[in-house]
């Protein structure tokens, strides 16, 4: 046994001590292993029938996965724009901390393929969403579900394309990776309590040659694929008594994206009751959300 291991021992026969410091102090030392100490844990955590120091194995190993995974999100920020199916991917690892990400990826790459190959130049913008909707919702059979229903499952990218069910983040959040492959201009906007997309054409001013204008002919609701148009979006505002806004019609960053999901997962781990789960989804917004020249 190596100096390391007996430490490592000789610290989670510490772990029940009485004395709160002692605890925390064993604590704070088996977490700056990192992840190479979850394989111990998990071996006490099955040897022993001590339900309070499973309990403690639990958080332990827990709370591990967390600092491994706040570490990564704070890389995945540094990027200028950074990757959205890879910020929806580190979110899953919050429940899957094993999430085998190359199968996923391998599983994703299937469904770009097969909406690519339907695909041409020749295509309208409401035949290419037509093309994806018939994939992604016929073909592959995803079935979105409403946020009101407080299924904390369906925030989980990697569960959807396995039991082919979602909600409108995550179903939403494969639709726009897949336009960002092919090009497809369709962007989430910041329309007042949805998650809706537009579809924005970029055409020139003929005043100004320089100038760009954006034009959007239609919107989508990634829950489903059905199109709205302008007419449906104002009638929608206007129930809400929402004042106009050009900042519903502009499209959101990727940061803005899971900061919006991240919210909603907050007030759905709060709904059951769930406040550490709910501080951790804090934890991760305010890391995600920040710019990454920020102090």
């Amino acid at each position: 046994m190596t100096e390391q291991e007996r430490e490592i021992a000789a610290l989670i026969q510490l772990i029940d001590d009485p004395d709160n410091e002692v605890q925390e102090t064993v604590v704070a030392r088996l977490l700056h292993y990192g992840r190479e100490i979850v394989p111990r844990l998990e071996r006490v955590w099955e040897a022993t029938e001590d339900e309070i120091l499973q309990k403690k194995m639990e958080e332990l190993i827990h709370r591990v996965h967390f600092n491994d995974l706040k570490t990564d999100v704070i890389r995945w920020n540094k990027a200028q724009e950074p990757d959205l199916l890879a910020g929806a991917l580190l979110i899953a690892r919050y429940s899957f901390p094993q999430l085998d990400v190359p199968a996923f990826m391998a599983s994703f790459e299937k469904l770009r393929r097969n909406v690519w190959l339907e695909m041409n130049n020749y295509l309208t913008p409401l035949e290419q969403v037509n093309v994806l909707n018939s994939i992604m919702y016929s073909y592959y059979k995803l079935q979105g579900h409403e946020i009101a229903g407080n299924e904390i499952k369906h925030y989980f990218i990697n569960q959807v394309l396995e039991s082919r069910q979602g909600n409108t983040y995550t179903i939403g959040i494969l639709f726009l990776a897949i336009c960002e492959a092919l090009d497809v201009p369709i962007f989430a906007i910041d329309l007042p309590r949805q998650f809706i997309f537009a579809y924005i054409d970029t055409v020139h001013s003929f005043l100004n040659a320089d100038a760009e204008i954006q034009h959007i002919p239609f919107f989508i609701d990634p829950i489903n694929g059905m199109v709205y148009t302008q007419n449906d979006i104002d009638q929608y505002l206007k129930k809400l008594k929402a004042p106009a806004n050009e900042r519903y019609f502009r499209p959101l960053s990727n940061r803005q994206i899971l900061a919006k999901m991240l919210r909603d997962m907050c007030k759905c781990y709060d709904s059951k009751g769930d406040t550490e789960s709910r501080d951790d989804m804090q934890q991760l917004l305010l890391l995600m959300s920040k710019p990454p020249d920020a102090e």
